[in-house]
């Protein structure tokens, strides 16, 4: 037994671990050992902590996301109302344009139609007088038909114009 190594092994072991036990290496050990553990757990707590704020970020990118997508909703919905109303608007007024664009043209129509006609009276009175004029004068002569002719002339001229 004694000249077997695997026995020398066995006892160099056993004083390894005496000296060991002597220094106090166990226990810097266990200290190394605990310190490690503590680190370890220290980070699987802040890891746990950071999912959680990155869980709530998140949720918020989320919110907003969905807020901004119901803004932009609400922003093409009153731009379309708007643009109904702008172009209902402009259809109003261009309405209310050519409606008054033809009145005075109707207008400008019914004016140059009476001064047409103001116009044709006046060579008809003129016309009128002219003819009771050469009529009068060739067949009235001396002072009376002078006077027939001028008040005659005169009568025509209000009752035309």
């Amino acid at each position: 037994m004694f000249l077997e190594p695997e026995f020398w092994v066995a006892v160099a072991f056993v004083i390894l671990m005496v000296i060991f036990a002597y220094l106090g290496i166990h226990k810097t050990l266990l200290t190394t050992l605990d310190h490690r553990a503590a680190r370890i757990k220290a980070e699987l707590d802040d890891a746990q902590r950071l999912k959680q704020e990155a869980a709530k970020v998140l949720a918020d990118y989320r919110a907003r996301s969905a807020t901004a997508e119901r803004e932009a909703a609400d922003i093409v919905a009153n731009a379309k109302a708007e643009a109904e109303r702008i172009a209902a608007d402009a259809k109003s007024k261009m309405e209310d344009f050519v409606a008054r664009r033809t009145k005075t043209a109707e207008s400008k129509i019914a004016l140059a139609e009476a001064q047409a006609l103001a116009d044709v009276r006046a060579a008809a009175a003129e016309a009128a007088v002219q003819a009771a004029s050469t009529i009068l004068s060739q067949s009235v002569k001396g002072q009376v038909a002078d006077d027939l002719l001028t008040k005659g002339i005169t009568e025509v001229r209000q009752k035309l114009n």
